[in-house]
């Protein structure tokens, strides 16, 4: 039986209730819906969803479900004319005059009781005109496809975004370096190849919640499990017209995110409607099946690569051309396609490349952020065309890729130069730990076994102005309090700033905090929790604040002793002086100051530092060539390998063993950096295995655990190693660079490569299924 727990949690609406029974209740956010709260003044909602992928809406009939005792408020689409987006503002809150997927929000009802809320929306009536819909990318690029966004050239998008109007394509971004038409004749190896990778899910423990509530002034509180709070607060506000300051949002911790709780999917739902039933908070939980096609999914990916070397393996070309699935509304997908544009090299030194990368408009649910931002998909192509190109000339995979792949000062995709990096120290370790050269034998007669590599690189795909900030202040006993806007995930982003804190500041670990949860009123700024930044952005802004609050003390000890600033350090929470030899604690000092000769008054005061950071090298592109000076921050590098066994009698693969080594710049806190790359290792494993979303006509068939087949502990390899390689970021807090993304990016063409080798063949995309793999060997004749 489970556990049930209590606990205290201050009332979001002024009450304090001591118990809150925790059963059947998800983690985060979704705790502060009970009834017990909220009292009776919660109300629950419910959406009317298009059955559709594809339609227009004649007509809404909402007089029944009116009608319908316990309903408080219907909301169509007619009541919120104000696009939303991020990138893109391509969508309405509620549909206004077509639906573009199966899931599209058309009405909205708030109820007294969820059971009331789902019958009402069984009364509410819709007349569509059903339009044939778009269900491929690369048929929605084409001129013969319908126009999915006919209002396309209207919508206000971000100066780095290209969309095409008149077509279903919402981004287009071209590297165009070097002569690559040129180049081919010149090569002695040329491997052409397409892959497809479908879409997925995010799958996290918790589904999405949010609950709204609009007091009598319009003031709007929003508590959500959310990883991107500020720009929730600013997204909606713009959307409904309304003031940044008139919109609060609280974010406690979330219980699972990996970007598909980034930037804002349902939550805008749940405060329409709220503005409908002022002083009533609103709660919308998504259920699970709703979770798996009305919230972000993954992008689908059509990939063209063409890559040749010559004939001592160098490589000299690249061609490739991405089709992105971006689902109905591509808010995020169009900085998707422009990240896998300026990294279309993957992590190697190509002088001549052309890249074609296209956002395309389709009829399946919206594609958002997932851990890797595109470059899992991206990756999962190219390395196997690595791995093709060398063993075409004969040449060992690893030392082929430790021949080309990106060193300090190599000149990159987008014509700038590379900062210092250590993948090749990542290709060696991981290489060496995996036993390549070396060929174990399988561990029985029906099976084949096969090792395999592959090489990642990723840079933060965010504006070029995305900012952080921080507060730090002290109390009477010199316990530190941090105030941060990123958001904790189960990543360890806090213990992460609390330990800089700490070191910048000169007090031990355990004296710090961190201020939670997330309010968008106290906490400062953060752009978002995402782009696996916040070690490197956020940490530098919690190092100034620390560093300003470290200049107080000192400069106030100083002048009390008589001595300068750089005479003084602070070390475990006592300032100690190496010229005097003096040593006073931080307790009561860094409150109410210290006193003066003689009884003259005192000087100092409360401490509180605070700081900022935002790159400000960043430099835009030509449009044209994807060409500049600066294109990203800086790039996390590392390599994947992997062994496996392929059983010949029912096509069921089993990892034998993992090996991820990544340069992370400086390890802050180095066993939750090993923890990222296992835990990005048996997701990427996942995602290679078994993870699919399948959709027929635009509607998913597999929206549950059932159906929907996610790596379990069962599936976890016995040998898991991780590798930190260290080569410091200039501009990152003690050399950091992030970890969170990057460890699934190269998965799947590790294992693709591993499978290749254990059997000899290829496969257009994963997932890579027992299925799928016994009838493939069933075909080429390797079983019979």
């Amino acid at each position: 039986m489970a556990k049930v727990v209590t606990q205290n949690i201050p009332s979001p609406i002024g009450e304090s209730k001591p118990r809150i029974d925790a059963r059947e209740k998800v983690t985060g956010a979704a705790i502060y819906a009970d009834d017990l709260q909220f009292g009776n003044a919660l109300l629950h909602a419910r959406i009317k969803r298009s059955p559709y992928p594809h339609a227009f809406i004649k007509k809404i009939d909402i007089t029944k479900a009116r009608a319908l005792p316990g309903v408080k408020a219907i909301v169509t689409g007619q009541d919120f004319p104000g696009y939303i987006g991020l990138y893109l503002q391509d969508r309405y809150i509620f549909c206004r005059d077509r639906v573009r997927y199966v899931g599209d929000p058309v009405a909205g009802v708030a109820a007294i009781s969820a059971e009331i809320a789902e019958k009402a929306l069984s009364l509410i009536q819709v007349e569509y005109e059903v339009l044939e819909p778009v269900l491929d990318p690369e048929f929605g690029a084409s001129p013969e496809a319908p126009l999915i966004h006919p209002d396309l050239g209207q919508y206000v998008v971000a100066n780095f975004i290209f969309p095409q109007p008149g077509t279903n394509i919402s981004n287009y971004f071209k590297i165009r370096k070097g002569d690559v038409t040129g180049t081919w004749k010149k090569c002695a190896a040329i491997v052409e190849r397409k892959y497809r990778i479908p879409h997925i899910q995010h799958v996290p423990i918790e589904p999405h919640v949010a609950i709204a509530r609009v007091d009598e002034t319009g003031e709007i509180t929003l508590w959500g499990s959310s990883q991107s709070p500020f720009a929730q607060r600013n997204l909606i506000a713009q959307s409904m017209g309304i003031s940044q300051s008139d919109m609060r949002v609280i974010a406690p911790f979330v219980g699972g995110g990996f970007g598909s709780k980034a930037g804002v999917s349902m939550e805008s739902l749940a405060v329409a409607i709220a503005t409908k039933v002022k002083g009533h908070p609103v709660k919308l939980l998504l259920t699970r099946e709703e979770e798996f096609f009305t919230a972000f999914v993954r992008q689908e990916l059509v990939a063209y690569f063409k890559m040749g070397c010559d004939e001592n393996g160098k490589l000299l070309a690249m061609e490739n051309k991405f089709y992105w699935g971006g689902g109905a509304y591509t808010e995020y997908g169009v900085n998707v396609t422009r990240a896998s544009g300026y990294s279309s090299s993957g992590p190697y030194e190509v002088p001549n490349v052309k890249t074609d990368s296209y956002c395309v408009y389709t009829n399946h649910p919206v594609g958002g952020p997932m851990r890797g931002f595109g470059m899992p998909e991206m990756h999962a192509g190219l390395e196997q065309c690595i791995d093709e190109l060398a063993l075409q000339i004969g040449m060992d995979v690893v030392e082929f890729r430790k021949l080309n792949c990106l060193k300090t000062g190599s000149i990159l995709v987008t014509g700038s130069k590379m900062h210092p990096t250590g993948l090749l120290q990542c290709v060696e370790k991981a290489a060496a730990a995996i036993g390549w050269g070396k060929k174990a034998p399988p561990s029985a007669p029906n099976k084949r076994r096969g090792k395999g590599i592959a090489l990642m690189w990723k840079a933060p795909a965010m504006p070029p102005n995305a900012g952080s900030s921080a507060w730090v202040e002290l109390a009477e006993d010199g316990t530190l309090n941090v105030g941060v806007g990123g958001q904790e995930l189960g990543q360890g982003v806090f213990t992460v700033a609390a330990q800089m804190a700490a070191a910048a500041l000169g007090v031990p670990y355990e004296s710090v905090r961190v201020a939670t949860p997330v309010d968008t009123r106290y906490s400062p700024y953060e752009w978002q929790t995402v782009a696996s930044r916040l070690t490197w952005s956020m940490g530098n802004a919690i190092v100034s604040a620390a560093k300003d609050a470290r200049r107080q003390i000192l400069e106030m000890v100083a002048e009390a002793w008589g001595e300068t600033p750089e005479d003084l350090d602070i070390v475990n929470g006592v300032v100690v002086s190496f010229k005097s030899e003096k040593e006073i604690s931080l307790k009561n000092l860094v409150i109410y100051g210290l006193p003066k000769p003689d009884d003259q008054g005192w000087r100092g005061g409360p401490v509180i530092g605070r700081g900022n950071f935002m790159p400000t090298y960043v430099t835009g592109l030509d449009p044209k060539t994807g060409q500049g000076e600066r294109a990203v921050v800086h790039y996390t590098t590392g390599a994947q390998a992997v062994e496996l066994e392929v059983d010949l009698e029912t096509g069921c693969i089993e990892i034998i063993k993992g090996v991820s080594a990544f340069d992370v710049g400086k390890a802050i806190n180095p066993e939750m950096v090993k923890a990222q790359m296992e835990g990005g290792f048996v997701q990427g494993m996942s995602s290679a295995l078994f993870e699919r979303l399948q959709l027929k006509d635009g509607v998913v068939q597999n929206p549950s655990f059932v159906d929907y087949r996610i790596a379990t502990s069962a599936d976890i390899p016995m040998d898991l190693q991780a590798f930190i390689v260290e080569m410091p970021q200039d501009d990152g807090p003690w050399g950091a660079r992030g970890i969170g993304e990057h460890s699934m990016v190269p998965t799947i063409p590790a294992i693709a490569n591993a499978i290749c080798d254990a059997i000899g063949l290829r496969f257009e995309g994963p997932p890579f299924t027992a299925e799928k793999v016994y009838l493939a060997m069933l075909d080429a004749g390797i079983v019979k």
